[in-house]
């Protein structure tokens, strides 16, 4: 695993190699329109504002929903999930803890818990909650609710793993939390002269939390649209489009969300792939996108679980 300050620097060489200009850093303030048409942004940069004009503006600002507003494209305000995580450096750990640990726990609900093992004895340790759309939209369930540090406290107790890294080993940068947009819902995707883009636009997979490859995935669909088209309208429909092909997928992780709040049908499905190397690799494939989530959980899905 790589922290995100080393995969965002190696996109960053990489863009600037392809001929981008880097100018950071700077705050998007507002979009400059002409006619109803998005030609550039305001940015600003300490007490400076600068006017940034292009024939089309891509806004990849991730979850916190201020750029959204600014630009008109905001749908609702209201994050998907929460999530709270930093880098414990323990060198002592470094050979027991060799793969990627997902942690359900009621006391985690509706979440869970993580340790990613990185290079050089770092290891990323986290916790993170997540609703759904539709209870959020139907004021169900609020990420205001939630309390994070308490739920990393609750990790760190109740899970050996994470008590013994946390113990004996030392928080580099402190904890950061950070909002979640998720399913592709909460902001629109398109206007004249503007994409919206990345978790901006809600790319990361509720049940999971996995959201960076996502977002680079709805990057280069952005990039797509706008290289083979010209005109305003055929780059909107065809990036519109693609997002919308993309939803089904989305939608899978959706349904399956309701294993963060209820951990038992996790347990119970991690029973069952102990005795069941199918299984165990349809398990596998979902976090390697190769799976349906959701037909785990199902009714069929619990089914098959006692008969494959």
């Amino acid at each position: 695993m790589l922290p995100r300050r080393i995969l965002d620097d190696i996109l960053r060489r990489s863009a600037l190699a392809a001929g981008a200009r880097w100018n950071a850093p700077a705050r998007f303030e507002a979009p400059i329109e002409e006619g109803g048409r998005v030609v550039g942004a305001m940015l600003r940069t300490g007490h400076t504002a600068r006017a940034v004009r292009a024939r089309w503006t891509v806004l990849a600002t991730g979850a916190v929903p201020q750029a959204l507003i600014a630009a008109g494209m905001c749908e609702r305000r209201v994050p998907s999930g929460v999530a709270l995580r930093g880098y414990v450096r323990n060198a002592s750990m470094a050979g027991h803890i060799r793969a990627l640990e997902i942690v359900w726990h009621w006391r985690l609900r509706p979440g869970y818990g993580w340790i990613f093992p990185c290079p050089d004895a770092i290891f990323n340790i986290g916790v993170g909650v997540f609703h759904g759309h539709h209870e959020i939209a139907n004021r169900q369930a609020s990420t205001t609710d939630v309390n994070l540090r308490e739920l990393f406290e609750a990790f760190t107790d109740f899970h050996g793993s994470a008590r013994e890294l946390v113990a004996s080993g030392t928080l580099e940068r402190g904890l950061r939390g950070a909002p979640l947009r998720c399913s592709l819902q909460g902001a629109r995707c398109a206007r004249p002269g503007l994409l919206v883009t990345g978790e901006a636009a809600g790319s990361t997979y509720l049940f999971t939390g996995e959201g960076i490859g996502k977002a680079m995935e709805t990057g280069l669909l952005a990039a797509k649209a706008i290289a083979e088209h010209r005109d305003d309208e055929p780059i909107c429909a065809s990036y519109r489009a693609s997002l919308a092909a993309l939803k089904p997928r989305f939608e899978m992780y959706e349904r399956a969300n309701r294993v963060n709040t209820h951990p038992w049908l996790a347990e119970l499905v991690i029973w069952r792939a102990r005795k069941s190397a199918r299984l165990l690799r349809r398990m596998s494939g979902v976090l390697e996108e190769t799976s349906n989530p959701g037909n785990l959980i199902t009714f069929k899905g619990m089914v098959r679980l006692f008969t494959e």
